[in-house]
């Protein structure tokens, strides 16, 4: 009998000691579906989105102007940026290893099939990336530890060379299998009639 009313109370102790953890656990979890509730709901808003994006850019370049310092963290902001562009840009299976992937990848002669154009990276993600990197820039620049000193003029000048470097080399694999990754300027189907080509298939 004692024993039983000690395992009560035992049972009853550990539920009081655990139910702050359980109520930050739900907390958490609530905040977490709030979260990802906001962000479905603004997958269709891409232009609002977008401006969105270019305020905490702003935000964050006014914030580096007037400090004069963390270059290193717009360095790295910068790669990563750069990082996220080639995804963007990139069909999800490079035609030059379409050979060994089973997916869906971008027609290399006239008479291949209509494939659409998938990134490697969506817009969503894209959008959500880049914005989340300034975010954590921007914090970061209230910590004098990443604040390291470096002459910005020669991380500048790496930077631009390597984004010049990239995107050619970028552009030359669009050029070399004929794809385009922007829809705007396209023909579109209207309905009745589908056109001849699409903004994610390769021109006959």
């Amino acid at each position: 009998m004692d024993n039983g009313a000690a395992g009560v109370g035992l049972a009853a102790e550990e539920l009081s000691s655990s139910s702050p953890m359980a109520a930050l656990t739900g907390w958490t979890y609530g905040v977490s579906r709030r979260y990802q509730h906001l962000l479905d709901k603004s997958t269709p808003h891409m232009l609002r989105r977008w401006i969105a994006t270019l305020v905490v850019a702003f935000i964050y370049v006014v914030r580096v102007y007037f400090v004069q310092g963390f270059y290193i963290v717009s360095y790295g902001l910068g790669i990563y940026i750069l990082n996220l562009l080639i995804g963007f840009l990139s069909p999800q299976v490079d035609p030059d290893i379409h050979e060994l992937s089973d997916g869906p990848s971008l027609p290399t002669r006239g008479s291949d099939e209509f494939r659409p154009f998938v990134r490697r990276l969506p817009e969503f993600k894209f959008w959500y990336s880049i914005t989340k990197a300034f975010c954590i820039a921007f914090v970061m620049t209230f910590f004098s530890a990443f604040d390291v000193p470096v002459f910005w003029p020669i991380l500048l000048f790496y930077w631009v060379v390597l984004f010049v470097m990239t995107m050619r080399r970028q552009i030359s694999h669009m050029i070399k299998y004929k794809y385009v990754p922007f829809s705007f300027g396209k023909q579109r189907y209207d309905g009745k009639r589908s056109s001849s080509t699409d903004s994610t298939s390769l021109p006959s």
